[in-house]
């Protein structure tokens, strides 16, 4: 049912005996706070696979803790929807334990209480073992018999949402999804009066809500789809939501973490990890190269595994544990890292951040723990704030930019800390460049001789830096030839792959020999589309009428560089070549160029894509509309006429694939003086 309707909840307090750990799901009526909202009839002729007659999702604070309400009945309209009867629940033993209250099938007249006859299966497996998690929750699993298309099946069912490491502090959300199924949607939170906490909704809830003593409800029904507006930042998919939050601002929250990596940092006298520090000094005299050593210490001998057992959802397992048992998540790996970086005397700090992209507008969200996924560490090293995370493969380094775009950061102290913003700039080089050397010097009608040069950088470079550190040169030039030789290529003879660690980037070189695809256009006339080197016209920024146009509008931040090389025929002069048209032109925030140069009897081309404004006003927006017309969308052409005579006009110097080194900082994929 969590596709119709949401929650994200984290907190309460923190009672030994309200929230024994167990691993049985409870049975009991429904609590006073949660009393049912009233059916919404079927209509004659229902839509869709089911229709909710009822769904609630309710939310209550009080002394003993956070306890989520969950409640639906629901209509079966055809047999994909019979799925809705394999009911699961999921809980950490030591939140408490899960409450069925009831569930039951209508079936005309006929009412069955499905728990006469059956019960739930606890589940003790770890179900994201495979993707490196123990995590500790448990599962229960129910599976209603006998179920068909016309039955309605109610469920009611309280679980508790408690994490003792934030005490007796809460905060979460309450979430309406955007396309959820015709029927009655509700959703709550109530409070004792100790327990009330900030509340911050959405425009579009605030226009629905309906307030009491210690109590706001949102009703709907039949709630209409909801469509971000097009090409908008992410900051506004954040529809239809409530926040709530005990906390006073964010850096209450950086104080309330804070202890929790100093304590796990602390090293016992004669600990391994100050024997590793002291190691990694003496073999480093540069404060860079002994943090290097350091978070690739982390990075390698620590092998990542999420943990979240015995209450480890937000707390970090010491250091000392980590290193001994030579596994730990994020927050094992970050205190390993910084009781490293403390016994170099180097200055370090951990950092809050968000890996799912979603930070964008945090800075407008109440203070919230669940708004961040990610730990790491932030480190001076020569003056210079340095990124070091140790979930990363050990060929990524300290960055003065983190690897995944953050908007926002939450640096921990004792003191408190707000959250600081990562100032965006454009990228400064390159996030994938591709290299086509094609070497025809042979003649048109002749197998050319073809190099192609991938180098990658930032989460795809590491990525492939995973899945390819540990094949074999053999295996991966044997797979390239099963995956590539047949149409272009003709033969692969060498395939080369590194991870070049200065300049953070995957490097993979494919050499052979291949067709080159010269058209034929008559008279001894010959005509070539250089991979890589147009472009599509980009959209038009337009929005529907009912749609706010003052929104900016969005382009996804991303550099990118095609390089081409033709090495001309020998029998052909270069002033029997021409080609397509050099361009430098900027469009709804992003840079198109693309250059030409003929020189020591190669054709020369670069084209560059950046994007160097990621949001644009609406008056930008529609200036460039009109300019659209005008965008250069032609193939990179080139020409060979053996009747034409006269030198090619001096134009911008482009070098070739094999003339510099294209994964250095500062390559020419965009005009000279476009600022880097």
């Amino acid at each position: 049912m969590g596709h119709w309707l949401g929650v994200l909840a984290i907190g309460a307090i923190w009672a030994a005996p309200a929230l024994a750990q167990t691993d049985k799901v409870g049975r009991g009526p429904v609590p006073d706070w949660a009393r049912p909202s009233d059916l919404i009839p079927v209509p004659a002729e229902p839509e869709g696979q089911i229709f909710v007659r009822r769904q609630d999702t309710i939310i209550h604070l009080d002394d003993a803790g956070q306890f989520q309400h969950n409640a639906y009945r629901i209509k079966i309209l055809h047999a994909n929807a019979l799925r809705v009867g394999n009911i699961a629940l999921s809980w950490s033993p030591a939140s408490g334990t899960p409450v069925v209250h009831l569930i039951k099938v209508y079936r005309g007249d006929t009412v069955i209480d499905v728990l006469e006859t059956a019960s739930f299966d606890i589940l003790r497996r770890e179900d994201q073992l495979e993707a490196a998690q123990l995590n500790g929750i448990l599962t229960a699993v129910l599976r209603v018999p006998d179920l068909r298309v016309g039955d309605e099946l109610e469920v009611s069912l309280t679980l508790p949402g408690n994490d003792p490491t934030l005490g007796n502090a809460n905060a979460g959300l309450l979430l309406l999804g955007p396309q959820p199924a015709a029927g009655r949607y509700r959703l709550g939170l109530n409070w004792t009066e100790k327990a009330r906490p900030a509340i911050k909704m959405t425009p579009d809830m605030s226009a629905i809500v309906q307030q009491a003593t210690g109590a706001v409800d949102f009703r709907f029904d039949n709630p209409e789809y909801l469509t971000p507006p097009k090409d908008s930042p992410p900051r506004y998919q954040w529809q239809r939501i409530v926040e709530y939050s005990d906390f006073a601002d964010w850096a209450a929250i950086s104080r309330h973490f804070a202890p929790l990596y100093a304590t796990a940092a602390k090293l016992a006298k004669g600990s391994a990890l100050t024997q590793e520090a002291a190691r990694i000094a003496a073999a480093h005299s540069d404060p860079a190269e002994r943090a290097r050593a350091a978070l690739k210490l982390v990075q390698q001998d620590v092998r990542y595994i999420y943990v979240g057992l015995n209450g480890g959802n937000l707390k970090p397992a010491s250091a000392e544990e980590t290193w001994q048992r030579r596994y730990g998540d994020c927050k094992g790996k970050t205190a390993m890292l910084l009781a490293l970086l403390t016994e170099l005397g180097i200055e370090a700090e951990v950092v809050l951040a968000n890996n799912s992209g979603m930070d964008d507008g945090l800075d407008q969200r109440l203070p919230n723990p669940g708004m961040f996924d990610h730990v790491l560490i932030r480190a001076r090293i020569g003056g210079v704030p340095h990124y070091l995370d140790g979930t990363l493969p050990p060929v990524a380094a300290p960055s003065i930019e983190p690897v995944l775009p953050y908007r926002w950061v939450l640096p921990l102290s004792s003191a408190g800390t707000s959250i600081e913003r990562i100032a965006w700039r454009p990228a400064a080089r390159p996030d994938e460049i591709v290299l086509y050397e094609i070497d025809a010097r042979e003649g048109f009608d002749k197998p050319a001789r073809i190099t192609t040069t991938n180098i990658s950088r930032g989460l795809k470079g590491l990525g492939e830096h995973a899945q390819l550190s540990g094949v074999t040169s053999r295996q991966l030039l044997d797979g390239l030839r099963q995956q590539m030789v047949g149409d272009t290529w003709q033969s692969i003879d060498d395939v080369r792959w590194h991870y070049d660690e200065k300049s953070q980037a995957s490097v993979m070189t494919i050499s052979g020999t291949g067709t080159v695809d010269w058209d034929n256009d008559g008279g001894g006339n010959r005509s070539l589309s250089l991979p890589g080197g147009g472009f599509n016209p980009p959209d038009k920024r337009v929005r529907a009428a009912e749609q706010d146009a003052s929104i900016p509008f969005y382009t996804e931040p991303g550099f990118s560089c095609h390089v081409t090389t033709v090495r001309v025929p020998r029998t052909t002069k270069s002033s029997q070549w021409s080609f397509k048209s050099d361009f430098d032109t900027r469009f709804f925030g992003r840079n198109y160029y693309r250059a030409f140069e003929l020189r020591d009897g190669a054709i020369r081309m670069v084209r560059g894509s950046r994007v160097e404004t990621p949001e644009i006003d609406a008056a930008r927006a529609r200036a460039d509309n009109a300019r659209l017309p005008k965008f250069d969308n032609s193939m990179a052409w080139i020409y060979f006429d053996p009747a034409q005579e006269g030198e090619i006009a001096k134009r911008t110097r482009v070098p070739a694939t094999f003339e510099i080194d294209w994964t250095a900082d500062d390559v020419p994929c965009l005009h000279a003086s476009t600022k880097r």
